[in-house]
C-alpha cells in the first residue's frame, strides 16, 4: 500500500551513540552546530556516519527544510528530540543549502528524498539531466554539513510514475547509479545515499533484489511500511519479511525511512509493536509521519499523527524511551 504522503546533537565525530545523543555537536574543522562562517576546503566528511550505533528518531512530511514547526512540535509531542528532518524535493529545484545548515545547526540531519515525477528513469539514465544534476550537487556540495538523499523511493510501488508499469528495475537501477555517479563526480562526498523500496506487501509484489543498485551505490537501506487499514497489523507481518528479503542481498544498515500508525482502537498496541519490533530488528533508527492525509485513492482520511489520543502519545514516549530512539531532551 502506498505510503500517504505522495506525488545533541552534532559531536566532534558525527557518531551516533545509543543511549545520548543521537548526533553529536561538530567541532573545528565540522563546524561546530552544522554552518560555519567561513566555506570549507572540503565537503562535510560523512564517513563516520555510513556505518552509525545507537538509533535515531526522525519526523517527516512534505514541508521545506525552513518550515521548522514540524520539528517542535514533534518534540514537544514525542518528549524526545527528533535526529533526522526529512522532506521532500522535486526534480529540477535547486537544493535549499541555507534551510539545511539551519536542521543541522539545531540538531537535525537532513533527509532529502528526491522525486522524479517530471522526468523518466531512461531519461535520466541517459544524462538528459545532467546539467541540473551538477548544480544541484554542487549546491549540496557548499553546503557545510551532512544530507542523506534518497533517490526515486518507493520504486517498487506501482503509484509511482517510475514504479513497475511505468519503468524497469533495470530502468531503476541504471537512473539511480547514473545519479550517484555524476553528483559524486561534481564533488558532493557529503551524501549519505539511501535506498528506500517499500516494504513488500498487498500492493508492491515486485520482487527487492532487481532493484538494488549494490552495495558500492548506497550507504543506509531504507523500507516505508506504515500501519494502515490494510497492510500493517504488526511488525512482523509489515516489516520483518522485507527485512529478511533484504538482508539476502544487501549488507548495509537499515532505516525505517517512513513509518507512522494511523488512528484506530489498536494504535497504542501497535505503537508498543513498532517499537518493540524496529528494536529486535537492530535498525538504526525509524522516521515518523506525523500527519492527518486521506489515504492515496481514497476519500478516507487517516490521522497518524502521535497525539490522537492522550494514550497514543504516552505509548509514543514510553516505548520511543524504553527501544533507545532518538535522545531525552535536556529538560527531562
Amino acid at each position: 500500500m502506498p505510503s500517504p504522503h505522495r506525488f545533541g546533537r552534532l559531536a566532534a565525530a558525527v557518531a551516533l551513540v545509543a543511549g545520548a545523543a543521537v548526533l553529536a555537536s561538530a567541532c573545528d574543522g565540522q563546524a561546530s552546530g552544522g554552518a560555519s562562517s567561513s566555506a570549507p576546503a572540503k565537503p562535510f566528511d560523512v564517513a563516520s556516519l555510513r556505518h552509525p550505533t545507537g538509533r535515531m528518531l526522525g519526523v517527516v512530511d512534505d514541508k521545506s527544510p525552513w518550515q521548522y514547526g514540524i520539528v517542535t512540535t514533534f518534540t514537544r509531542q514525542a518528549g524526545r528530540a527528533p535526529d533526522i528532518r526529512e522532506y521532500y524535493g522535486s526534480w529540477g529545484d535547486d537544493f535549499d543549502t541555507e534551510g539545511n545548515a539551519f536542521l543541522w545547526r539545531h540538531g537535525q540531519l537532513p533527509m532529502l528524498e528526491l522525486v522524479p515525477s517530471d522526468t523518466s528513469l531512461s531519461d535520466i539514465a541517459k544524462g538528459t539531466d545532467d546539467a541540473w544534476i551538477r548544480r544541484l550537487a554542487r549546491q549540496i556540495a557548499a553546503y557545510d554539513g551532512p544530507l542523506a538523499l534518497s533517490f526515486a523511493g518507493e520504486m517498487n510501488g506501482p503509484w509511482n510514475s517510475w514504479g513497475p508499469g511505468h519503468a524497469t528495475s533495470a530502468d531503476f537501477v541504471a537512473a539511480w547509479r547514473h545519479v550517484h555517479d555524476v553528483v559524486r563526480g561534481a564533488g558532493a562526498d557529503n551524501v549519505i545515499w539511501v535506498w528506500s523500496p517499500h516494504v513488500v506487501d498487498s500492493g508492491t509484489r515486485a520482487r527487492l533484489r532487481p532493484y538494488y543498485p549494490g552495495d558500492a551505490y548506497v550507504d543506509w537501506v531504507g523500507v516505508i511500511g506504515y500501519y494502515g487499514p490494510i497492510d500493517g497489523a504488526a511488525f512482523s507481518s509489515l516489516f520483518t519479511p522485507t527485512l529478511r528479503e533484504i538482508a539476502r542481498f544487501a549488507d548495509r544498515p537499515v532505516l525505517i525511512t517512513e513509518t507512522g500508525v494511523a488512528e484506530s482502537g489498536r494504535k497504542e498496541a501497535q505503537i508498543r509493536d513498532l517499537f518493540a519490533g524496529a528494536a529486535k530488528a537492530d535498525v538504526i533508527g525509524l522516521v515518523w509521519y506525523d500527519q492527518r492525509k486521506n489515504w492515496p485513492g481514497s476519500s478516507l482520511p487517516m490521522d497518524w499523527r502521535i497525539d490522537t489520543s492522550v494514550g497514543a502519545q504516552a505509548a509514543f514516549r514510553v516505548e520511543s524511551e524504553r527501544a533507545g530512539f532518538g535522545h531525552p531532551l535536556k529538560d527531562d
